[in-house]
């Protein structure tokens, strides 16, 4: 997405418009009421790097399944639905199976032999598909003309966890060919999962994690803070682990791992790392495609960019289907799929001193959360200026809200016809030294380790549904 020269010099302007008012909010609050100097900060942005006139936003997935393990789609149909969708980049993160070329086959695993049983269509993409689909010369309609841009097929991923023994998902990306798909599962749960990731050299991210913490049907399971410490603690022994999917397709199951990314925040950001929010569609079906994804600012589409960005956290998580939250929103559901509507989109972000600046189009709301809270929100026409078209520029001065000098980070969601945009957090640093973090060894720490190894088992999930039929 190019910027041209006229919308770079609008949000010039009007960034010169607003720091007057920055520059006196933060004269007005280095003093408090009773003469005492408040905390002074830094804003950390993870997109600080980016060149928002050159760089090209990228929409990708990185969590998508075929009949090689257990959706009910092929491999080539899948892969073409991202295509015909608009996909620049793709992961196949099939159960239990490390993703290779879309011309190559998959590695078979016994567990999904009922597909063939079944009947289920299987297939890759020929020599031909692969090359059309990867320049952008293959058709974006069956008999149309080539879609011209290519789609990034992004290999070694694996979704460690192959349908039996536990109900812990973990991505691990950049997978050696073969990681990953011995034994049926991860026995130890999560932490095996990325600790294999780890030792391979690859990334990893947390799967869906309101499935495993039954959020869904009791959003306090999303800030519990034992299952805060779990993942947290994962994270900050494993610096591989980047994050977790806070947007998963509808958004059933995980309608409120939000809740969960902001408490995980809170947690490891004292110890100097960052937590990314993830946006995949998990699809299984065609129709999923269309639900939730990230959109990637890079200089050029190609799976070195992707891997740099996911590191980085120069990314947004963009979803089309959300449950109403009465904690950080939204205050209806949303449900946008496949209604071909153009999504809410961050155009430009600039840091100066206490506030960001942002660029954004196709929205029509903001709302900035800090610490799990919802600290400000604004409309579209309460903005402070806008441009001719559907660009909309708005600020965040923190001096002038009430507590910021208690903030760990801040992070900005837009909302629209076509859906919500949330960014990666931007870290407020104001100098104190990062913690150490020293994995416990105790008893205790062991205790909970098997209740956590415990309820990573399908007998566990087995156990909570008969009681609540029971009940």
């Amino acid at each position: 997405m190019k910027k041209s020269l006229k919308k770079s010099l609008s949000f010039f302007l009007v960034s010169m418009l607003l720091l007057p008012m920055g520059f006196m909010a933060f004269a007005a609050a280095g003093d408090t009421n009773d003469g005492e100097v408040t905390r002074e900060f830094t804003i950390k942005s993870p997109y600080k790097d980016v060149r928002w006139d050159e760089w090209g936003a990228y929409k990708g997935n990185l969590h998508a399944h075929s009949t090689y393990s257990d959706a009910s789609t092929s491999m080539f149909d899948m892969v073409n639905e991202h295509y015909k969708q608009g996909y620049d980049f793709l992961a196949m993160a099939e159960h239990g199976i490390t993703g290779k070329d879309w011309n190559k086959k998959p590695s078979f695993r016994l567990v999904y032999t009922y597909q063939d049983i079944i009947g289920a269509p299987k297939g890759y993409l020929t020599d031909g598909q692969f090359a059309g689909m990867t320049s952008g010369t293959y058709p974006a309609v069956d008999g149309g003309s080539p879609r011209g841009k290519g789609m990034t097929c992004v290999t070694g991923a694996n979704e460690l966890n192959a349908v039996v023994i536990t109900k812990s998902h973990v991505n691990g990306f950049f997978l050696p060919e073969g990681a990953g798909e011995t034994g049926f599962g991860y026995e130890n749960g999560f932490k095996q999962a990325v600790q294999l990731v780890d030792h391979s050299g690859g990334l990893s991210h947390i799967n869906h994690p309101g499935d495993w913490l039954n959020s869904s049907n009791d959003i306090k399971n999303a800030s519990d803070p034992e299952s805060v410490k779990l993942f947290g603690n994962i994270m900050l022994e494993y610096d591989s682990c980047l994050g977790l999917e806070v947007m998963n397709g509808g958004n059933g199951r995980t309608a409120y791992d939000r809740i969960l990314w902001d408490q995980l925040l809170m947690y490891v950001l004292p110890y100097g790392r960052n937590v990314f929010g993830f946006s995949n569609n998990d699809a299984h079906t065609p129709d999923a495609v269309d639900s939730s994804f990230s959109v990637f600012m890079m200089e050029e589409n190609n799976m070195a960019n992707v891997k740099k960005t996911m590191q980085s956290g120069a990314f947004f998580a963009v979803t089309r289907r959300m449950r109403k939250n009465d904690i950080i929103g939204p205050v209806a559901d949303i449900n946008t799929s496949n209604q071909n509507l153009t999504y809410p989109m961050f155009t430009n972000i600039a840091v100066d001193g206490h506030s960001v600046y942002v660029e954004t189009e196709n929205a029509d709301s903001i709302q900035w959360i800090a610490n799990g809270k919802v600290i400000h929100t604004e409309e579209r026409l309460g903005g402070a200026a806008e441009s001719v078209s559907n660009g909309w520029f708005t600020m965040l001065d923190l001096d002038a809200i009430d507590g910021a000098e208690d903030f760990q980070y801040i992070r900005a969601e837009i909302f629209g016809e076509g859906g919500m945009c949330a960014t990666q957090a931007f870290i407020i640093d104001d100098g104190t030294p990062a913690k150490t973090y020293v994995p416990d060894k105790s008893f205790a720490a062991k205790w909970d380790n098997f209740i956590f190894w415990f309820k990573s088992r399908y007998i566990y999930v087995i156990i909570q549904l008969l009681i609540g039929a029971l009940s």
